[in-house]
């Protein structure tokens, strides 16, 4: 684990440039948003909407398929868990009931984006489901035109940037899984950038999505995946890079089941983005522990912050975690934050300018917190 920092002044963390690239968009509905659209919507829903988002806790799989991990998963409770629990896929669910109309996915985009800007987040790439069954005559291209919308008045009113990854659910077969991609490549719209692959590691391993991949690919989107997070193997990690052609990795904490995954990864620089909170709340000393391991190997670790709204989290808050529980010192936390605009699908010129923004403003910090 890295040595507990010394130099790390949360004023520096909050207000240092960041780069969030692994985000759900219906897990960055406030509360008090689901609410409004909840009962706008008349959901039948078992407790308060408040009350649920208070108690958003996926409880863990099977513990048998985590006997033997070489970082221990808890099976425990944690102490903080709720008496009733409410998973994370079942809150989301609500969400997406919940939403009526393109109006709905321009809100909580620019929502997203408003929260984000909040712990100085200059750069956000939400990930976009299928259309809702009750949104269908919206289509997936009016979809992405509404949040692409909400990401407008984002750059309007906070001066950041942003871009949208069409998310393959992995639940579903190979045979959707390329229609969706088919959908996501004819929509051909600047601010959707590439592909991922959600939804637990468990139901769908990546090698059943390769010809979707194929085909985004061959479109000139960029390509992530959801690895090495539910299934304890790195050799889901390895899938995703040489099968689906993906660039980045999201969460990839079991690649540290194997060391020669884990130096190739490091040789090669992947971005891996993870996570220190997750909805399953007796698994976060592990998420932590993991990210440690991993930044001890040398991997190219960014912060991100998953499902902001429902955890809660927010990016400022998983680098004050890196800081103060993992023990990451501040040079490696500020070289995060230049990693993460690196990572980032925006366009090169757009990426340099964006990336020059984050060392001027990082410079200034430099400077400023020198004299203190």
């Amino acid at each position: 684990m890295p040595e507990t920092p010394h130099d790390v002044d949360l004023e520096y963390l909050a207000r240092m440039p960041k780069a969030d690239l692994h985000v759900h968009l219906i897990g960055t509905t406030r509360a008090s948003t689901f609410a409004e659209l909840a009962r706008r919507a008349g959901l039948d829903l078992p407790a308060e909407p408040e009350a649920i988002w208070r108690d958003i806790n996926s409880l863990p799989p099977d513990p048998e398929l985590y006997r033997n991990t070489r970082i221990p998963v808890p099976q425990e409770r944690a102490p903080d868990e709720p008496e009733v629990s409410y998973s994370l896929f079942r809150a989301s669910g609500w969400v997406e009931e919940a939403l009526r109309d393109a109006d709905d996915f321009t809100r909580i985009t620019y929502e997203a984006f408003e929260d984000a800007h909040r712990g100085a987040v200059r750069h956000l790439e939400l990930h976009v489901d299928d259309v809702p069954p009750g949104l269908a005559g919206l289509g997936f291209a009016g979809m992405v035109e509404a949040c692409a919308e909400g990401i407008r008045l984002a750059e309007r009113d906070f001066g950041m940037t942003g871009r949208l990854i069409g998310s393959i659910d992995r639940s579903k077969d190979a045979d959707w899984a390329l229609d969706y991609v088919r959908r996501v490549v004819a929509t051909e719209h600047e601010y959707l950038a590439g592909i991922g692959l959600v939804n637990l590691e468990v139901a769908g391993p990546p090698e059943r999505f390769a010809e979707a991949y194929r085909l985004a690919g061959e479109a000139g989107l960029r390509r992530t995946a959801h690895a090495s997070e539910h299934a304890p193997v790195a050799v889901n990690t390895v899938t995703c890079l040489d099968l689906l052609g993906c660039d980045r990795i999201d969460h990839g904490y079991y690649v540290l089941e194997d060391d020669a995954v884990v130096a190739r990864c490091r040789d090669e620089g992947v971005p891996f983005t993870v996570i220190s909170t997750t909805s399953r709340r007796s698994w976060r000393p592990w998420r932590r522990a993991s990210i440690a391991a991993m930044l001890d190997a040398g991997l190219n670790v960014i912060l991100a912050s998953d499902d902001p709204g429902m955890f809660p989290t927010s990016l400022a808050g998983e680098y004050r975690i890196a800081a103060e529980t993992i023990g990451v010192p501040r040079p490696r936390l500020r070289q995060m934050a230049l990693n993460s605009i690196d990572a980032s699908w925006l366009p090169p010129t757009e990426k340099a300018t964006a990336r020059a923004r984050f060392e001027a403003e990082l410079a200034a910090l430099d400077a400023e917190f020198a004299t203190r």
